[in-house]
């Protein structure tokens, strides 16, 4: 039986009082006024040459100046002014828009890998693999995090649309609906009321799952007979149709619709990727974090090196549908679709195409020797990259729709993080002390625990 030690537990809780304080900042130093959203204007372009910089001391000047006669030139420096005004507040909403954004990446983040490993683990058990019944109680504490993870997410959503002022997604915005056909014309699906209850039907679905299967595995330990295997096995099957459709909604609704003009028929599939070489990645991790400290004995480097296959399998994967999204809307160049990636590649060159190389090359070089994958700093340092990758993959999806080119990875960014993975790392330390770390009464546990490769 595992104990979650005072250390580790005060350290979640450090963590989250951290993001806190980060989130806090973040979302007090966002409110500017449009006057000082000006003045940073002129401040930006005027670093960027002179012209632009008289340009836009023009803008804030003639936004001011009531004095004059109404000369030709004077309309001129009207109309500029309106523009200016217009730019000014666009950004000045964009700014605000950053904490919410932050939060929500963060959220959403640690959400995904709960929920890829709950498809991974109902996966094992469905094709009652052999190799990995003793990595299944690490899998059930982490998807422990998948109910709390999936509320605050939808949580935040709901809110940024009712609290805020529609900081997430712009189709909850009844004015921007009033002027704005393509969102009319999906607004049966994008409204405020059926967005609620899909995500509350979704998240529904995956803890009902998560509570039975647990309480299955938990039942099995004991049991003289099989019937909580059989039903595990069962529920799982069953669970996995359901999956796959509520996942490719939920995607939609709580990702693709930031941008609520675009859409990917492969969005589903690629979200689905990523969370699940996440989710993979992080029971690796969590099962060498647990073999340090002196538990999991029965764990050895063939089922480290099986999972790692994972991680790299699921990272060409994630490859595969990434260049097969990107490459067919780039090469058919149809402008409501390749917009998507052009303001991507325009304002956020060095995290789009970064993840590739965090995503694909990085992972794919350093286990691709089958020795590497056995060997566990290896593996960690991999995993770490992985995950950065994927949370900046992310936050590629989320912030341009949002924030636009004001971008930047700082205080209210970092502070979700510090946030979410506290909350990650104390829901899912406090689920594994409540069970024994090894589902002893499982059919196949004594052929996983003799498993080489």
């Amino acid at each position: 039986m595992y104990t979650f030690s005072n250390k580790l537990k005060t350290f979640s809780i450090i963590l989250m009082v951290l993001g806190l304080l980060g989130v806090g900042y973040g979302f007090m130093t966002s409110h500017k006024s449009l006057d000082e959203v000006k003045t940073m204007l002129a401040e930006e372009a005027s670093h960027h040459g002179g012209g632009h910089g008289e340009e836009a001391t023009h803008v804030v000047a003639d936004a001011h100046d009531t004095h004059g006669e109404a000369t030709h030139g004077e309309e001129v420096h009207a109309e500029d002014a309106h523009h200016g005004d217009a730019h000014a507040e666009h950004v000045q909403h964009q700014m605000a828009n950053r904490p919410w954004s932050a939060l929500y990446v963060g959220a959403f983040f640690f959400m995904m890998i709960g929920l890829g490993v709950l498809a991974f683990y109902a996966i094992q058990i469905a094709s009652q693999a052999g190799w990995s019944p003793v990595l299944f109680r690490v899998m059930e504490a982490i998807t422990a995090y998948v109910l709390p993870g999936a509320l605050i997410v939808l949580a935040i959503a709901i809110a940024s649309g009712t609290i805020g002022h529609y900081n997430i997604f712009i189709w909850m915005d009844p004015e921007v609906v009033a002027h704005d056909e393509l969102i009319q014309g999906k607004s049966g699906w994008l409204n405020l009321p059926m967005f609620a209850v899909r995500g509350l039907v979704f998240i529904a679905g995956w803890a009902l799952y998560r509570h039975f299967a647990r309480k299955f595995s938990i039942a099995q330990d004991n049991a003289k007979y099989n019937t909580n295997f059989k039903k595990s096995f069962r529920i799982a099957a069953a669970f996995l149709v359901f999956f796959i459709y509520s996942e490719s909604m939920m995607s939609w609704d709580w990702v693709m619709s930031v941008d609520p003009h675009w859409f990917s028929t492969l969005f589903g599939w690629y979200v689905f990727a990523s969370m699940f070489v996440s989710g993979i990645t992080v029971i690796a991790l969590m099962s060498i974090y647990l073999k340090s400290r002196g538990y999991l004995e029965f764990v050895n480097e063939n089922h480290l090196h099986d999972v790692a296959k994972f991680m790299f399998a699921i990272s060409i994967f994630w490859t595969y549908l990434w260049f097969s999204q990107f490459m067919l809307i780039w090469y058919s160049n149809i402008p409501e679709e390749v917009t998507y990636f052009i303001s991507r590649i325009n304002d956020y060159k060095l995290p789009f195409f970064g993840m590739v190389a965090l995503n694909f090359i990085f992972p794919v070089l350093l286990l691709m020797n089958a020795d590497f994958k056995r060997v566990p700093w290896f593996v960690v340092m991999t995993g770490i990259v992985i995950l950065f990758g994927h949370y900046i993959d992310i936050f590629n999806m989320i912030m341009p729709a949002t924030v636009g080119d004001r971008w930047f990875i700082g205080i209210p960014e970092i502070g979700s993080i510090l946030l979410f993975g506290g909350l990650f790392i104390f829901v899912v330390f406090t689920a594994l002390t409540k069970a024994p770390l090894l589902a002893k009464g499982y059919p196949l546990i004594k052929e996983s625990e003799d498993f080489h490769y």
